[in-house]
């Protein structure tokens, strides 16, 4: 004879709410629902009690797999890429700020950096445009970079204390610092050292506005320095 089921529970689902969330199990950017449920105790599988509430949960649309809401904390592929667009948009501007756009070789790495991480339309002229109109809306300089801009802009980020400009890195990094292996983050500060040492060793502005951006990474001190000191000793970053 079958075995048949007696007694059992069945939870009987709602949904919510949807949206898009990167799939655990798929690997990518899927479609989910999220959804509360009622547990129930069956007979026959007939609902005779109930027992309490499930979830809630977020079930793909594509592989039917249930996830706790914390899935919604990893960023969707295309989420991620704009978050590590503007991570490398914010630590350029700040370099540039600091040490100036005199050199073409530092001008030219900057819109490199600038592309490559997705702003395939960027342009030496937008970034200097940029910067200038950052100047004017707040009226703060650097003396390195008013100098080499004959005093046309220079950062929002880079007051005399340093606060803004640490505030302004944190809140374009940290968010991605979770979500790059240690690799990835030693990786993109070294992006910032290669603008920084294009036209020669850094200046005491650069330096900081790199160990604030290492800092807002989540790396330690220790590595920040060890990071920069090989940078500089390598023929691939120096000027």
């Amino acid at each position: 004879m079958r075995n048949v089921c007696v007694v059992g529970v069945r939870t009987s689902w709602r949904t919510v709410a949807d949206g898009e969330f990167f799939c655990p199990d798929c690997g990518g950017d899927r479609n989910y629902l999220r959804r509360t449920g009622r547990r129930r105790l069956t007979v026959l599988g007939i609902p005779v009690l109930a027992r309490g509430d499930a979830g809630p949960i977020l079930e793909c649309s594509a592989c039917q797999g249930h996830f706790g809401l914390d899935a919604l904390d990893h960023p969707t592929t295309v989420r991620f890429s704009a978050m590590l667009r503007d991570a490398v948009h914010t630590l350029t501007l700040a370099l540039l700020a600091a040490g100036g756009t005199a050199s073409r070789a530092v001008r030219d790495i900057a819109v490199a950096a600038v592309r490559a991480a997705g702003s395939a339309d960027c342009t030496e002229d937008h970034l200097l445009t940029l910067l200038a109109a950052l100047a004017a809306d707040t009226g703060r300089m650097t003396g390195t970079y008013q100098a080499a801009t004959g005093g046309h802009c220079g950062h929002r980020g880079l007051d005399p204390c340093g606060t803004a400009l640490a505030i302004e890195l944190h809140e374009a990094l940290e968010p991605l610092a979770p979500h790059l292996a240690p690799a990835g983050r030693e990786s993109l500060l070294l992006q910032g050292a290669r603008i920084a040492l294009a036209d020669g060793p850094c200046t005491p502005a650069e330096r900081e506005v790199l160990s604030t951006a290492g800092a807002a990474l989540t790396l330690r001190p220790e590595d920040i320095g060890r990071l920069l000191a090989a940078a500089a000793r390598s023929p691939r970053y120096r000027g």
